[in-house]
């Protein structure tokens, strides 16, 4: 059972519990971004779980120089793969897409065309999900979480 004001992953969204109902046992949630949204979930909702650890934290943030990207011959799939990853809620997939839509877009720069509306609101929406937990688990803001997980990445590419 959550605890008032704990900080919980509801569907993909990082939420406050706000309110513990046990007579009627349910949660009242507000998202991050969001408080003036209210969730309304029953105790036994699968669909919300608690933060991941700092060590869970620190093992994705290790694996990500390993991640591959999306490698599909056909560009107009990717959509459909980005779709299918995000659903999966697995951080790691998060990662793949966030490595996949920049490299896609770092390609077009590199081209002299436009950056894809499409793989920048993957990228977008993927490093929301992810960093907004490894921030609630860190303690640091979104942009603080960034900054750190990149110098991470960093280095850990240099010992290679």
């Amino acid at each position: 059972m959550f605890k008032l004001n704990e900080t919980v992953v509801y569907v993909r969204d990082v939420c406050k519990v706000t309110k513990v109902d046990e007579k009627k046992k349910y949660y009242t949630l507000a998202p991050i971004d969001d408080e003036s949204l209210t969730i309304k979930i029953p105790f036994d909702n699968d669909k919300v779980r608690p933060l991941i650890s700092k060590k869970e934290v620190e093992e994705i943030i290790n694996q990500i120089p390993d991640i591959e990207v999306i490698n599909l011959k056909n560009h107009k799939m990717v959509e459909n793969e980005y779709k299918k990853l995000l659903n999966s809620n697995e951080h790691l997939n998060l990662i793949k897409i966030i490595k996949t839509a920049r490299l896609r877009n770092q390609e077009r720069i590199d081209n002299n065309k436009k950056t894809s509306e499409r793989d920048s609101t993957y990228f977008n929406l993927a490093e929301k999900l992810l960093y907004n937990e490894f921030a609630a688990v860190l303690g640091k803001t979104f942009e603080e979480t960034q900054d750190y997980v990149l110098e991470k990445v960093t280095i850990l590419k240099e010992k290679e």
